[in-house]
């Protein structure tokens, strides 16, 4: 193979896709090694905390080498692809050794340059060829004290214990989990994997580090002890009856800030339960509007707006709270986040400037924002920013919740589930359509009053709509 010069030769790094992402996850190869490349061309595709994202080249070449399979998590700044250039790319069109991701590069495919679809194709990764032996494994003591000795001439060793039996493929890691084995001297082919296909996770060597290493051999003396039994292998769990899922992407960073949210924000959250068949009536009358033609026209369409409503009329409402400058900081606008639930987990993109939005444009976007999210090509900057967020609940049958307010924001509104119900109308018992509002707030800027009365003027608009007007 010709050789080429460092000069020729351009690593595309791991970009920051979204506002301070410190990782992601290599989910799909578009290109091997020996494709050509073209400026803008999706090369592809990661998960980040927030979405899934494609990832196109900056310049022309021909791909060299992929430094990372598919399934890898990788830290922004690490280079993921090397790409010869200029002079370089005609040599690096020349036959290459051995790919690092197996699956063929899509035909006929039109790059997209941000968004994710479900991957119709497990992970899959490069089997070792057959001549490549495992390296010998190495006791924990070994490990280490090759480690100390860098670079410099090897000291004498301890024998190292027999390694478990390792057939097929080399045991399979993600690299902080390999740096983790080799820091604590655990060598990866003596770990039983728990992970998925195979794959050894983090436990999985703590689990390795604390099962009781093999006997040593004693140096002579008059009395030998009595061999030590072996070791029982690490413990695992059933898979006939368990199932493990990673957390990782969207789920990962869903978990951390709920968590973050309800152990720092005082959540408090109000309910009222109201008659809502006007605002049904209205919506079945806007189905039929020729300015709604082609548009989303549903109940969630009218609860966002009676929100908006409720906001304006309670601006204080509508904040954060700065902790570092211990501020109360007002939004003088309204970003309407909307829960939704995702193959990747619950992201909440959210529309920008919607209290600016007439209802017809607000139904434009909401239709927008849903179809994006099902087809998974929300993007990261579609869900930053947010100041409150409605979670529609009932779309589930379920009657009502507590919702857990997204970091940042001071209130978020779950919509129960809309039923026929018996309810006092004009002083009869009548069959009316009824649902249940929850209003989760943050105690330290939304106080009782103010939380009450932005849930009050919803259920209002909702119970009478035409209040759309009058308190427009």
């Amino acid at each position: 193979m010709t050789t080429m010069t460092d000069s020729s030769v351009r690593e595309f790094k791991m970009p920051d896709v979204g506002e301070g992402l410190t990782e992601a996850e290599i989910l799909k190869w578009y290109v091997q090694p020996g494709d050509t490349v073209t400026d803008g061309q999706v090369v592809c595709e990661v998960e980040t905390a927030k979405a899934a994202v494609e990832l196109p080249i900056p310049y022309d070449g021909v791909v060299r080498e992929l430094h990372f399979p598919e399934g890898t998590t990788v830290d922004v700044g690490t280079s993921i692809i090397a790409v010869a250039v200029g002079d370089g790319a005609a040599a690096a069109a020349e036959p290459v050794q051995e790919a690092v991701a197996e699956e063929p590069k899509p035909e006929g495919r039109q790059p997209v340059l941000v968004g994710y679809g479900v991957s119709t194709s497990s992970t899959k990764r490069r089997p070792r060829k057959g001549a490549e032996a495992p390296a010998a494994a190495q006791t924990p003591a070994a490990a280490i004290q090759a480690e100390l000795n860098g670079h410099g001439q090897a000291a004498p060793a301890a024998p190292a214990a027999p390694a478990a039996p390792v057939t097929g493929d080399r045991p399979l890691a993600k690299p902080p989990v390999r740096k983790l084995a080799k820091d604590l001297g655990v060598d990866l082919a003596t770990v039983v994997p728990s992970g998925p296909d195979g794959i050894i996770t983090r436990e999985d060597v703590h689990a390795a580090v604390s099962a009781p290493e093999p006997a040593q051999a004693a140096a002579p003396r008059s009395e030998q002890a009595a061999p030590a039994p072996s070791p029982s292998a690490p413990s695992s769990y059933d898979t006939t009856r368990e199932t493990r899922v990673p957390v990782k992407g969207v789920r990962k960073a869903t978990a951390a800030a709920m968590v973050g949210s309800a152990f720092t924000a005082p959540h408090v959250t109000e309910f009222v339960t109201v008659d809502v068949t006007r605002t049904m009536k209205l919506v079945e009358e806007l189905k039929q509007d020729k300015e709604y033609t082609g548009l989303r026209v549903n109940p969630l369409l009218l609860i966002a707006k009676a929100l908006l409503v409720a906001i304006r009329r309670n601006p204080d409402v509508n904040a954060s709270w700065d902790e570092a400058a211990q501020e109360i900081v007002v939004k003088h606008y309204v970003n309407l986040g909307i829960a939704a639930a995702t193959p990747r987990g619950l992201i909440v993109p959210n529309i920008k400037d919607a209290h600016a939005q007439t209802l017809p444009q607000l139904a434009g976007s909401l239709g927008e924002l849903v179809s994006t999210a099902r087809e998974g090509k929300t993007s990261p900057a579609a869900m930053q920013g947010g100041t409150v967020t409605i979670t529609n609940v009932g779309v589930f049958g379920v009657d009502t919740g507590t919702p857990i307010l997204n970091p940042g924001e001071s209130a978020i509104l779950a919509v129960g589930a809309i039923k026929l119900q018996p309810w006092v109308h004009k002083g009869k018992v009548k069959p009316r359509q009824v649902t249940t509002l929850a209003l989760s707030f943050d105690h330290r800027l939304v106080d009782g009053e103010l939380g009450s009365k932005v849930l009050a003027d919803v259920a209002a608009v909702l119970e009478q709509p035409k209040r759309l007007i009058s308190w427009a």
